[in-house]
């Protein structure tokens, strides 16, 4: 089993972050996942990171794409690839509307033809290719060249059908969220799986994303991710998805309970379709320092 770790960085100095990362590169992770939430920039972090813990591929879960135009985006994913010895892994997305409109000020009317655009610019530019593009939303024009940096997978935050279909289309994998074994096997795996047998490709990846703990009081931790997550249930496309996995809530998509429950219920994820499992620890500091050494273990 492929399993990834997503590293919690807010209040966390870079010593700190990398030491997690070199943790879990050591206890048998195939990766680590930061994302972007206000704080530390991803892809900075990943390039120090990166050049101090070797081996472990290194995630962004994900950077957001409206405020980063594709040429900049190119060179920083390129420069962190160049850093890192080739071992980034790209994980792209349009962010939560409210955020984009609210804090950037674009219209968040279509994500689904924007990031097509994007990336239409986007790959070419990871290639080291000229780019002359012209969209509705999105003008680049220019090139991008690090020396010895190959072009980075790249996976988007696909769950709806349109952003799926896309990810067939043109990416190399989805990063979902709130999704279990129900809406992995029954909706994101066949969408992915036609769109790229249509477009002549290979069928893209899907890392799961989950929330997970290894606890005695499953019904605790399922309160504890309510409190910081709960507010996801209001955001449309995570309201869909949380509606395709019969969940009410985003606690009601989280793995908790004992470590045979807990490995049971990651097994299920990749048996429905999942080819890595990216484990979120949950909960108390105690249960999410446990939930860590029993995932690395089904990392081994």
């Amino acid at each position: 089993m492929r399993v990834g770790l997503w590293l919690e960085d807010e209040g966390r100095t870079l010593t700190q972050i990398t030491e997690l990362a070199a943790t879990a590169a050591r206890s048998g992770y195939s990766s680590v996942w930061l994302s972007e939430r206000g704080g530390w920039d991803p892809l900075t972090v990943l390039a120090a990171v990166g050049a101090a813990v070797p081996e472990v591929g290194l995630g962004t879960s994900i950077v957001r794409s409206y405020p980063r135009h594709p040429l900049t985006l190119a060179a920083q994913a390129l420069s962190a690839q160049a850093v890192t010895g080739g071992r980034l892994l790209l994980g792209v997305g349009p962010g939560p509307g409210p955020a984009v409109e609210a804090q950037y000020g674009y219209s968040y009317e279509a994500p689904v033809r924007h990031l097509r655009e994007y990336l239409s610019a986007l790959r070419p530019l990871l290639r080291g290719e000229p780019v002359a593009y012209r969209g509705e939303q999105l003008t680049a024009a220019g090139q991008v060249a690090v020396a010895g940096a190959a072009a980075p997978p790249v996976f988007l935050s696909a769950l709806g059908p349109a952003m799926l279909r896309l990810t067939g289309e043109l990416a190399d994998g989805t990063l979902t969220t709130w999704a279990g074994p129900r809406s992995i096997g029954e909706h994101i795996v066949p969408v992915l799986t036609d769109a790229a047998k249509a477009a002549g490709r290979a069928v893209p990846v899907v890392i799961a994303g989950c929330c997970v703990s290894v606890t005695a009081d499953p019904d605790g931790t399922r309160s504890w991710v309510d409190e910081r997550y709960g507010a996801a249930a209001g955001l449309p496309s995570y309201r869909r998805q949380l509606d395709r996995e019969r969940a009410r809530t985003p606690a009601d998509t989280v793995i908790a309970g004992d470590e045979e429950t807990v490995a049971r219920e990651l097994r299920r994820l990749v048996d429905a379709g999942a080819g890595e499992v990216q484990v979120i620890p949950v909960g108390p500091d105690a249960d999410q320092i446990r939930t860590v050494e029993v995932a690395a273990r089904l990392a081994r």
